[in-house]
């Protein structure tokens, strides 16, 4: 089972599209998972048309019609592993412990918020991932999302993708 991961896509606020590559992602995975800040109602739509299964919360910017249609937190077994997806998880300091303890029927947590990749193990085992932004690097030297596949209830091939920079146009330029 192949698994796309995004979050943090902020349109049209960060950038006015979803960059090419990802949209070829969307297409091709098996599930797609958007950890929220989605901020406008245009991509949830896309998104749904585009994936073939999709699996998403809503976020901190995200307003009152992305509210109604995404729950905080979303649940669901892919390929045999318990997954769940939530938006923030709070600072990084004691973050393993903290979602550990929140999520203790947990395999996998998706999260985002930071627009910073993450990707680590609980010591009870709890994987933690956080895909970035395909659409606002904030800190970070490039945008990014992230891939992984899913084979006898393991999860392999867990990928973060660096996205090429945007160059804006400059108004009067083309």
């Amino acid at each position: 089972m192949r698994l796309l991961l995004t979050s943090d896509t902020h349109l049209p606020l960060r950038a006015k599209q979803l960059p090419t590559e990802l949209l070829a992602g969307i297409e091709a995975a098996d599930v797609v998972l958007h950890a929220g800040d989605w901020v406008d109602v245009a991509t949830l739509d896309l998104l749904e048309t585009r994936a073939k299964r999709l699996l998403a919360v809503h976020g901190n910017n995200d307003g009152p019609e992305l509210r109604a249609r995404l729950p905080e937190v979303a649940r669901a077994e892919l390929g045999g592993l318990r997954f769940g997806i939530v938006h923030e998880t709070g600072p990084a300091q004691g973050r393993e412990r903290r979602c550990e303890e929140r999520f203790p029927d947990l395999d996998v947590l998706v999260f985002g918020h930071s627009h910073i990749p993450w990707d680590s193990t609980a010591p009870g085992g709890l994987r933690l991932l956080n895909p970035g932004s395909p659409t606002d690097r904030r800190r970070q030297p490039y945008c990014t999302y992230m891939t992984a596949v899913v084979t006898a209830g393991r999860l392999a091939e867990v990928r973060l993708h660096r996205l090429p920079p945007r160059h804006p146009v400059r108004p009067g330029t083309r």
